[in-house]
């Protein structure tokens, strides 16, 4: 072992106890068992060498963060490692420090066709056929760090960290970066910040946990400008995205008692009004607002065959289950799936599937 491998031990050591008693970092004490997986996940990356980084297809701000963020931890222990993502970085979230390390699909398709990787870190992905076309440039045998906090993963990967009551998987991180043995700097606050500020919806969410609010504060303390932030991603639209919501709000439908809402969208919406997915954002968000309705729906026709569907529930459904026996998965309040169909019989389908829940 080396003396810098030593140096390191110890300092994570030093750090789990920190994570452990420090009222600053942690507003309850973790459980041994999820110390223990943080310290794994450490020595794994800590091991590793030309790695792949990846997160779920048509990435969010959680899924983003949480990329870059293992990115910034390669970095700083001097790894080899490429950061990718089927369909690259939002436009909204460039301004995040590496962000245009993050290569997409069609950037290194040509470059990656002989190469394999063999071992890879998945982050935000809820199930390994999540992370798209990238799979094809891992061996069938790698290893695999699967770090996130979806209720519906399933837990693949040689590593699995997973906990399912995090708000984002950047709040992990945050808890992972606390044993690894490094100090946050504004960089990779900002990162963590911007995965929690999202998955939370500004904290206004039910996942916002004293515990959260115990990370926002170390990492504002880091240098975080949450309110570039915020202003960012939660208060400035696109002209598309405006356009979207004037379409999409005109389609809006109830069943009769008025606790299911949904609009739809159609390809020809995408491509008259120059909208790109990143403008579909927070749409699914109407229906459900409405007082009264228990679950907002937004069906994205995809094709004439293939429908994306996201679901927002109020609580009172778990839309998590929903998602699942259509194929897809997520929270017990948000979820989303992908269906083969005809738009107008997958949105008979699902809403009569919903109704069942009710």
């Amino acid at each position: 072992m080396t003396q810098r491998s030593r140096q390191g031990q110890v300092e994570s050591s030093l750090r789990l106890d920190s994570l452990v008693s420090s009222e600053n970092c942690m507003a309850e004490q973790p459980s041994p068992s999820y110390v223990a997986e943080l310290q794994k996940a450490c020595d794994f990356i800590r091991a590793c060498n030309n790695v792949l980084v990846v997160s779920h297809v048509q990435p969010d701000g959680d899924a983003i963060s949480s990329t870059l963020a293992i990115g910034w931890l390669l970095r700083t222990w001097n790894k080899t490692f490429m950061m990718v993502n089927e369909n690259g970085v939002p436009h909204r979230l460039r301004y995040l420090s590496m962000s245009e390390g993050i290569r997409s699909y069609a950037d290194e398709e040509e470059q990656q066709a002989q190469l394999a990787y063999d071992t890879v870190i998945c982050v935000d992905c809820a199930d390994y056929s999540r992370i798209g076309k990238i799979a094809q440039w891992i061996v069938k045998d790698a290893r695999i760090l699967n770090i996130d906090h979806h209720p519906t993963n399933d837990r693949y990967g040689e590593i699995a960290l997973i906990r399912e009551d995090a708000a984002a998987t950047a709040e992990i991180l945050f808890d992972m970066l606390q044993v690894s043995g490094e100090e946050l700097d504004s960089e990779v606050a900002t990162m963590l910040y911007t995965g929690i500020l999202t998955d939370t919806g500004g904290f206004r969410y039910s996942n916002t946990t004293p515990h959260v609010m115990a990370i926002a504060s170390q990492l504002l303390k880091h240098g975080v400008d949450g309110n570039d932030i915020a202003d960012r991603l939660l208060e400035k639209m696109s002209m598309a995205q405006v356009q979207l919501i004037k379409r999409g709000l005109s389609r809006l439908s109830f069943t009769p008692d008025q606790k299911i809402g949904w609009l739809y969208i159609s390809p020809e919406d995408m491509v008259e009004t120059g909208a790109l997915n990143e403008d579909l954002e927070g749409l699914v968000n109407y229906p459900r607002n409405i007082e009264g309705v228990e679950v907002g729906l937004l069906f994205k026709q995809v094709d004439e065959n293939a429908v994306k569907v996201s679901m927002r529930s109020a609580g009172t459904v778990n839309v998590a289950e929903i998602a699942q026996h259509f194929g897809g998965g997520g929270h017990v309040v948000a979820a989303g799936c992908r269906i083969n169909g005809r738009l107008h019989d997958v949105i008979t389908m699902v809403v009569e599937r919903v109704n069942q829940s009710l």
